[in-house]
């Protein structure tokens, strides 16, 4: 088995259609004739094949089915105006690479007529297929979930539901149930028309429904019903998934065996995996922690009191010991030192405070014209993102907000209507960028957006000659600028404002301590918006710790394709065919190579191993002048492809270059390379980053962290995942300062980030915060096995991730949007995985009226009372001299529930019932 594909013998080639076809689809995945994976050839096929590999093949695939073989016999044809062409085009280029490619005799090439289907007879077998000629004649649906519902009890058609995925289906089935109508299940359309049910159900992405009146028919898709498509059905990489910053740190997805992770009541021990155990006959699962002194179980409906520790490399994490006084007194010192972090912080909070907000005033029908000016449609996050920004420039408190965001998402339009608003209210603006060009793309950007509006904008920079810096210095003194845009130029002392009502910046993390410093006390003093596609730990901090306000913008724009990322060491033929496909789409290329002192024999290099380039290089200490025209060169598609240093890590935005090479990956940061890797991909073209490392066995584990970091999150919208992932990889580091260590390494940043804003919390109400952690759970025990069953989910890992997720849920619609996600990814849940569900529904029902255990059994429930109960007594009261068979009161500790519960799956919405009737 080579690359997860068994190259076979001829005797045993696989006989049946369907084996035929699995082995035909994975040869041609893993052997499209690339001479990176052809050397599998003459590894294998001596040892296999005696004859060659060559001998056997063409003979297998003399048996290729046509694309007629994949249609249904009615299927209708639309053919593309150039279809001719394209296929003659790819058609010639396989010939080309193979031309290139045979005479290596370590690593011989199939032919490509025994890969691929000749255009000719593509187009022969495409030619038998009926044109589709006429629109079929299809009526709208009601488009409300209301008048879909009358619909669908007045009239008299045959319904075909349409749901994306086996989870979707059963939240359809779900909201079907209350009308009465239990569609079959049929695996594909063909069923359905065979069959003479009325209603019937098949998984389908769909996005809008029709009736075809001629027919009698309906197709309702999901869409039609929950008012949304569902998300797409492609799994996300772990952690892509944007959540609650809190939660993603939390998150045990890649915890491994021996690795540190923090009870909240017990205290920081290692992670020994998960257990099966017998309690009174009934199997439940435990996760096992080993501290210092022994193991402690914990059942896997408490995991919410379980995370990661992060804080410090894993081996340099304490160990602390059961019952003994060491972690009480970390936490305590940890309280501390939140408690002072959070004092200073606050000091600077109640500065802004003291210093009422500006509550900006702007005309609402000035800005609706200039947001029409957009040409895109802002996407839902982007939108929220924009209300936040303006709801907190009409507030009466100065604005601290954080956008985070991956590039290319439109952080920039937020900060553009910011601007508006706030130029438009007679408040002038700074946006800081980290770089030069950056900040003259800013300003470029901003002048064409502002042209039409009496609104001044001017850019500041080193660019700009010592006259024209000191007009532009007197024009913000006096107030006829409204927007100045550069660099920490504008942090100077010599910088001085009439009117500053608004800071922007563009990166914070680029700016260095004595700019941030300046930075802090301009917070306390005007609104300020900050800009950042990874956000540094610190600034990470600050917004988990809900000090500053936080707005991520996750959803790409429509078009938008995630790049694909892959590590490699370096090799001439691979950064060639990079090079090639790119070139032949009429695109453009970024080569990163972080050297000046060679880059310019680097790039002649480059030019002999891509002839059919043009290539020029760029770095940071060219002279101002020529580094900006080599940057418009590249902009207007002067040449095509550009070697440079990190330099562009905040650069020009260039919808043309779509691959991206970099040299030595592995000496870059984490949100350097996430950086680098945005300079392609904005636009909805497929984009490719290749991070080139000299060896994969040389690696530093940190660098090897890094790495897989940012090939694992590619998917679009993962920036704030990888923040996360730097946090762990660099340390925590304090809130405030520069120091790496601290309580932090102690309790672990998420206890830390807990103690913080409980702290702030306490302050504000001015209180001591002395509450111990971990004493709000409820325990809930069904008196039945709630586990997720080892034959449903093999892999702990993902049990392990999922008992949390699930333990950490806060709502039945956070709940169900977890068994969807279950059901699409691993089928139907079993009972005991159905049981872990409701318990975990009746623990958070529990627990917000008070309770802190609950015990069902087959003929009553016991609910006891925690420490301050918060359900409605008078309800209590008369549900008990109502009903004294059913209810009994034993003193103030415990409330009995009699009935008959045989039946496991009744006990649950029983006690729901109960709670529900209890509720304030």
């Amino acid at each position: 088995k080579v690359d997860g594909i068994r190259l076979l013998p001829a005797r045993e080639f696989p006989t049946d259609r369907e084996g035929i076809d699995t082995f035909r689809r994975r040869y041609r995945e893993y052997f499209p004739g690339d001479p990176a994976r052809s050397r599998i050839y003459s590894e294998v096929s001596r040892k296999l094949m005696p004859g060659g590999i060559e001998s056997y093949l063409p003979l297998f695939f003399a048996d290729t089915q046509g694309l007629l073989d994949y249609l249904p016999p009615n299927a209708l044809l639309m053919p593309a105006a150039d279809l001719d062409a394209e296929l003659a085009t790819d058609w010639q280029q396989i010939e080309e690479r193979f031309e290139r490619y045979r005479g290596d005799i370590e690593r011989p090439l199939l032919r490509p007529a025994d890969l691929y289907l000749a255009p000719a007879q593509a187009l022969a077998d495409l030619g038998v297929l009926p044109s589709a000629s006429a629109a079929l004649p299809v009526e709208a649906l009601p488009t409300h979930a209301e008048e879909l519902r009358a619909w669908l009890k007045t009239g008299s058609d045959r319904v075909l539901f349409v749901a994306e995925s086996p989870g979707r289906r059963e939240a359809v089935l779900g909201w079907l149930k209350p009308l009465g109508i239990l569609p079959r299940e049929y695996r594909d359309w063909s069923e359905f028309a065979a069959d003479s049910k009325r209603y019937g159900i098949v998984l389908g992405p769909l996005q809008d429904s029709l009736r075809l009146p001629a027919d009698g028919l309906a197709i309702i898709s999901e869409a039609q019903i929950f008012g949304s498509r569902a998300p797409t059905q492609t799994r996300r990489a772990r952690g892509s998934k944007v959540r609650d910053p809190e939660t993603i740190l939390r998150d045990l997805s890649t915890l491994s065996i021996g690795a540190p992770v923090v009870h909240v009541q017990q205290g920081v021990g290692r992670y020994r995996g998960l257990e099966k155990l017998d309690a009174g006959g009934i199997e439940a699962e435990y996760l096992v922690i080993e501290y210092a002194d022994g193991k402690r179980y914990v059942p896997v409906g408490s995991l919410s009191l379980i995370h990661r520790y992060t804080g410090s490399e894993e081996d340099k994490a304490p160990l602390h010991a059961m019952g003994s006084d060491r972690w009480a007194k970390a936490q305590a010192k940890a309280r501390e030192k939140a408690a002072d972090v959070a004092a200073e912080l606050l000091q600077i909070q109640a500065r802004r405070m003291a210093r009422p907000g500006m509550a900006l005033e702007f005309d609402e029908a000035d800005y609706a014209r200039f947001c029409e000016s957009f040409p895109f449609t802002p996407t839902p996050d982007q939108s929220k993102a924009i209300d936040a920004v303006l709801d907190d420039l009409r507030a009466e408190k100065t604005m601290d907000r954080v956008v985070c965001g991956d590039v290319g998402f439109g952080k920039t339009e937020v900060a553009l209507r910011a601007c508006f608003a706030a130029a438009r209210a007679g408040r002038q603006v700074c946006m800081l960028a980290p770089t030069t060009l950056l900040a003259e793309q800013h300003a470029k950007n901003f002048a064409d957006r502002f042209a039409g509006w009496p609104i001044r904008v001017v850019g500041l920079s080193r660019m700009r000659t010592a006259k024209e810096q000191t007009a532009i210095l007197k024009e913000l003194e006096s107030g006829a600028l409204d927007i100045v845009i550069g660099t920490h130029r504008l942090l100077q002392t010599d910088v001085k404002f009439k009117n500053l009502g608004l800071v922007v910046i563009d990166e914070e993390h680029r700016f260095g301590v004595r700019h941030k410093e300046r930075l802090k006390n301009l917070r306390a003093e005007v609104d300020m918006l900050t800009l950042t596609a990874t956000p540094i730990p610190r600034t990470l901090n600050m917004s988990l710790a809900g000090l500053r306000d936080l707005s991520i913008i996750a959803t790409p724009p429509p078009s938008r394709i995630a790049i694909k990322t892959a590590v490699h060491e370096w090799n001439n033929t691979l950064v060639y065919e990079a090079c090639l496909r790119e070139l032949r789409r009429g695109g453009q290329i970024y080569i990163l190579h972080n050297e000046v002192a060679d880059i310019e024999q680097f790039s002649r290099n480059i030019q002999e191993l891509v002839p059919e380039g043009r290539v020029r290089y760029a770095h940071g200490q060219m002279r101002e002048r020529e580094l900006e025209q080599v940057m418009l060169d590249f902009y207007h598609q002067r040449f095509n492809i550009l070697v440079c240093t990190t330099i562009i890590e905040s650069g020009i935005d260039v919808p043309t270059a779509n691959t991206i090479v970099i040299d030595r990956a592995d000496a870059l940061g984490l949100a350097q390379l996430h950086q680098l890797r945005g300079r392609v991909g904005r636009s909805h073209h497929r984009a490719y980053a290749y991070l080139m490392v000299p060896s994969k066995r040389a690696l530093t584990a940190d660098a090897q962290k890094r790495l897989d970091a940012i090939e694992t999150l590619g998917d679009l919208g993962s920036g704030f995942a990888l923040a996360t992932h730097d946090l762990e990889i660099r340390g925590a580091g304090e809130l405030l300062g520069e120091d790496q260590t601290g309580q932090i390494e102690e309790v672990g940043f998420t206890m830390y980030a807990d103690l913080l804003a409980r702290a702030v919390k306490a302050i504000k109400s001015g209180k001591i915060d002395d509450t111990p952690f971990g004493q709000a759970d409820c325990e809930v025990d069904l008196g039945a096995s709630a586990l997720i069953p080892d034959d449903y989910i093999p892999d702990v890992h993902a049990r392990l991730t999922l008992y949390k997720r699930i333990a950490e849920a806060a709502s039945d619609a956070e709940l169900d949007e977890l068994k969807v996600e279950m059901i699409d990814r691993f089928g139907l849940l079993p009972q005991p995985a159905e049981r872990l569900f409701d318990a975990t529904r009746l623990r958070i029902a529990a627990q917000a009226l008070g309770f802190s255990r609950l015990r069902v059994g087959g003929r009553s429930a016991t609910l006891d009372f925690g420490p301050q109960p918060k359900l409605d007594t008078v309800k209590l009261i008369k549900l008990i001299q109502g009903q004294s068979k059913t209810y009994k009161l034993e003193g103030q500790k415990r409330l009995h529930f009699y009935a008959n519960l045989e039946k496991t799956e009744e006990r649950a919405p029983a006690v729901l019932k109960l709670l529900a009737s209890l509720a304030v």
